[in-house]
């Protein structure tokens, strides 16, 4: 945790002291809770590492249920914890690194064997893969919107950008949106302006997106992260 500049700035990497997200004021208040869902739309998540582990969603109706068997009527047979949209099967295992490393940044638990800390110490974490190792697959990501509305994500984690306008992405977050949900995506890391050059699904006129560029540790625009 010494290491997180970002979470608690004190100048440790040469940086500007206070230049990081107020984590620790934030903890004196909240330090997040289970109840609350966030779907992380990525590569999988590493469901035992040691810093997740106690974090990763369950789906009780299925993980009480007949192997087998669509138990809670969703669609989806197995899907104890989250589901892989990329090779239709309910094991959503990290295959590249991504999904853990976003994980590990929104959940990692306030006490584990790795020494870090995540924004919220308590939350549920819906591993939804929507990618590997050539990409993201648009299909699967908007049928993993779907399924985290559908079973109770109230955020939904979306760490990457590309220039492809999709109208079924599109439609599947503002149904999102419809349903109270927040859509945290990526502004990428082209370093470039995308209110002149769009990358999506950050710019997408819905007002349930945010739209989330990279700061360095002396509080500058990072030099890859894209802006606008």
């Amino acid at each position: 945790f010494a290491s997180q500049w970002d979470m608690n700035n004190v100048g440790q990497t040469g940086g500007l002291h206070g230049a990081d997200i107020g984590a620790v004021k934030a903890w004196d208040t909240q330090t997040g809770s289970r109840s609350v869902i966030v779907a992380i739309l990525d590569t999988g998540i590493d469901l035992t590492h040691p810093a997740l582990a106690a974090n990763i969603w369950t789906n009780a109706a299925e993980a009480s249920g007949k192997p087998g068997v669509d138990d809670d009527g969703n669609g989806y047979i197995d899907d104890v914890h989250g589901y892989d949209f990329i090779n239709n099967t309910p094991n959503p295992t990290d295959d590249v690194y991504h999904g853990t490393y976003v994980a590990g940044i929104i959940g990692a638990s306030g006490q584990n064997p790795a020494n870090i800390a995540g924004v919220c110490w308590n939350v549920s974490l819906m591993p939804l893969k929507v990618a590997d190792k050539n990409g993201v697959n648009l299909t699967a990501a908007v049928a993993a919107i779907e399924y985290a509305v559908a079973n109770g994500a109230k955020i939904i984690n979306a760490s990457w950008a590309g220039p492809d306008y999709s109208e079924s992405l599109r439609q599947a977050i503002e149904a999102a949106e419809a349903k109270g949900v927040l859509f945290v995506a990526s502004a990428g890391n082209g370093g470039k302006d995308v209110d002149t050059d769009p990358v999506y699904p950050a710019c997408y006129d819905l007002d349930n997106i945010i739209s989330v560029l990279a700061t360095n540790a002396s509080d500058k625009l990072a030099w890859s992260s894209n802006f606008g």
